[in-house]
């Protein structure tokens, strides 16, 4: 009985309807292979002479059945048109919640490909990246494979919830995907499945603000199965990363602030059990900020204004107008720094590189008006000060006044002795009595005491108005003070210029 039964199958040529002579081939060399392995078995028991039922051998060949090659089942289409198309794939439709493979030890290939779309905006405060993506997976359905011929085409879209689908994710989602859902996918004849969907993705991204505006964010996209393990599902880029990242910039819709300027995708093969692993895939997108809307509206102002502050300098320093002018610079400055405070980031992690820059300016607006009212203060009250100490007279008149070009000037040695005006009137007045006669009149003496009073004010007068040494060495140190930090002033702008210009040099040169 066995032996009829195995003469039937190695003869067996299959239905004589409309196949494809390939697939006609093929499924005779199946069974002749799976009779061939009956026969083997039938001689083996045989040999041990053993007793084998009908019931064991049935079970046996049933198993045979089960470990053949069914790579190449086919669909049979009754007509060449769609109707048939959808007919043939109705049983395999009852089949969408199981994996599409007949040996349950096939591993599913998944390849991944990545569209960038759309860059919506970052959010500094809450680290998040909100991007339009388009995902494009393809797939292997052993169950979903016809030949075009005999069906009439070569692809066909069949509603998405009808077949199985990967349960592919992106671990850094942190919202809700709000994109609108793409309700079809495409069958091949060959078996292949392609579905593409868009993603409006809200990730986490740890974003370095350092270099604010001139910033290059790097965020990671996690692409995995949520519950099949590498047994089952293996993962891999249908292109390059380099094919991606053109692709990308040929159907950027809108980018905002933010340049797209590198994709790289890398896979990963992680243990999640003591026995099982499951595949990764991350990509990498390089982000670059477009720094022009701030150099315009923050560091450009900012540099006038400390421009106009440094000028402010060349005004007299004894003059109230300088004190009030500054006060009017440094009301307006932080006028303008609440008005722009929205276009600054808002982080907890690091402090850009902008706020210290900022800060800076108005820190020296404010040290130059209250440099303002010291010197003020100085030469407006320098004839009540003793004179300077010894170490403030060394380290300012002497250090400071050379390297501000601000020398103290020598005293002249030549300074007359101012006489008592009262003794030396009354001196000149005895010589003329003794050389004038007595009896002068009263005209004559009233004209020289005149002459004593008017010469004692004038010297009162001279006397008042020449500077004396502590008010001298006053003045000076002011004038000192006030000259070094106009120097520094000057060493600040452009320091703080030439960084700004290599960072941005840097940040472009890096990407």
């Amino acid at each position: 009985m066995t032996t009829t039964a195995v003469s039937n199958i190695e003869v067996y040529e299959g239905p004589q309807e409309k196949k494809g002579p390939a697939m006609k081939n093929r499924a005779v060399w199946d069974l002749t292979r799976v009779g061939k392995d009956l026969q083997d078995i039938q001689h083996l028991t045989q040999r041990c002479q053993l007793k084998v039922r009908s019931s064991k051998r049935l079970f046996i060949f049933i198993s045979l059945l089960m470990h053949a090659h069914y790579g190449s089942t086919m669909l049979n289409c009754s007509n060449p048109d769609t109707p048939s198309m959808l007919e043939a794939l109705k049983p395999v439709f009852n089949l969408k919640a199981i994996r599409p493979v007949v040996n349950i030890t096939t591993v599913t290939n998944i390849g991944l490909f990545l569209t960038v779309f759309g860059i919506m905006g970052v959010d500094e405060k809450d680290q998040l990246l909100t991007t339009f993506l388009w995902q494009d997976v393809e797939w292997e359905n052993e169950f979903t494979k016809w030949d075009p011929e005999e069906c009439g085409t070569s692809r066909i879209s069949v509603p998405r919830t009808n077949i199985w689908v990967p349960d592919i994710i992106i671990n850094e989602i942190m919202d809700e995907n709000t994109a609108p859902k793409v309700p079809y996918t495409y069958l091949l004849s060959d078996g292949t499945v392609r579905d593409s969907q868009p993603i409006k993705a809200v990730t986490s991204c740890r974003l370095d603000i350092y270099l604010f505006p001139f910033d290059i964010q790097n965020c990671t996209l996690t692409f995995n199965s949520f519950t099949l393990k590498s047994k089952a599902v293996q993962l891999y880029l249908t292109g390059t990363p380099e094919s991606m990242f053109e692709y990308s910039k040929s159907m950027m819709a809108t980018m905002g602030e933010w340049e797209l300027i590198g994709i790289a995708a890398k896979k990963y093969t992680i243990p999640s059990t003591a026995s099982d692993f499951y595949d990764i895939i991350h990509f990498y997108i390089s982000l670059r900020r477009q720094p022009m809307i701030y150099v315009v509206n923050l560091l450009l102002p900012s540099c006038f204004l400390i421009t106009v502050d440094l000028f402010s300098f060349i005004l007299p320093p004894n003059d109230a107008d300088r004190s009030l002018f500054k006060m009017t610079l440094i009301l307006g400055y932080t006028v303008f720094l609440l008005i722009m405070n929205d276009l600054l980031p808002i982080t907890e992690n690091d402090l850009p590189l902008i706020n210290v820059f900022l800060s800076l300016c108005l820190a020296m607006m404010v040290a130059s008006l209250l440099e303002t009212i010291v010197i003020t203060k100085f030469l407006h009250s320098s004839s009540h000060y003793s004179r300077a100490p010894r170490w403030i007279r060394v380290l300012v008149l002497k250090i400071l006044g050379r390297l501000v070009c601000l020398p103290q000037k020598p005293r002249d040695q030549n300074d007359t002795v101012i006489q008592n005006p009262v003794t030396q009137v009354t001196e000149e007045s005895k010589t003329l009595e003794q050389k004038g006669p007595l009896s002068e009149d009263k005209a004559l003496q009233e004209l020289w005491s005149l002459g004593r009073v008017l010469q004692a004010i004038r010297l009162q007068v001279e006397q008042h108005l020449s500077k004396s040494l502590s008010t001298e060495e006053w003045i000076q140190i002011g004038l000192i003070i006030d000259r070094l930090l106009f120097i520094l002033y000057i060493i600040f702008i452009t320091v703080s210029f030439i960084t700004i210009i290599i960072i941005w040099v840097v940040s472009y040169n890096a990407a």
